[in-house]
């Protein structure tokens, strides 16, 4: 079985109660939203890495202000055809950011193909990947070890009331 171990880095930027998300295909090519980032590549520092993904997929150029905390994620991935089958294991590091200058503006060519400012009173409805969720409760919350406990739910009803 092929292990594969991806670290990445997302920020997490609120201001005047919306949160700025990218839009990406999921497998089915259906579009979900995404926290703005990706991963590291050799060599980089993680700080480096979501201060990058963020002007890639946003056109904005952010000011990381804090660690929210760390998610991380395993799954055993099945033989499909000539895929061999996959132990993953995602590391997903969650910064805090505040945009500090550039223009909204959509990737081409990337991972994402589309990006706004989602009100944050609107996140339940939208399809959106579970780190937004994770993502969200983290900025929240802000657990002082940078962790969510063990099968809370993800993204309470009061998310609305904001």
């Amino acid at each position: 079985m092929r292990r594969n171990l991806r670290v990445a880095a997302y920020a997490v930027c609120v201001r005047d109660g919306r949160i700025l998300l990218a839009r990406s295909p999921s497998p089915d090519g259906t579009p979900e939203w995404v926290l703005p980032g990706g991963g590291m590549e050799h060599g980089e520092d993680p700080y480096d890495t979501v201060r990058r993904e963020v002007t890639e997929e946003t056109g904005y150029r952010i000011e990381v202000t804090g660690l929210l905390g760390v998610d991380s994620r395993h799954h055993l991935f099945a033989r499909r055809g000539l895929r061999r089958a996959t132990d993953h294991h995602a590391l997903r590091l969650l910064y805090e950011g505040e945009v500090t200058g550039g223009e909204l503006r959509y990737e081409v060519g990337g991972s994402t193909d589309f990006a706004a400012w989602q009100d944050l009173s609107a996140v339940l409805d939208l399809n959106r990947v579970r780190l937004v969720d994770v993502a969200l409760r983290l900025w929240r919350e802000r657990p002082t070890d940078g962790h969510l406990a063990a099968g809370a739910r993800l993204l309470p009803r009061e998310m609305n009331e904001e």
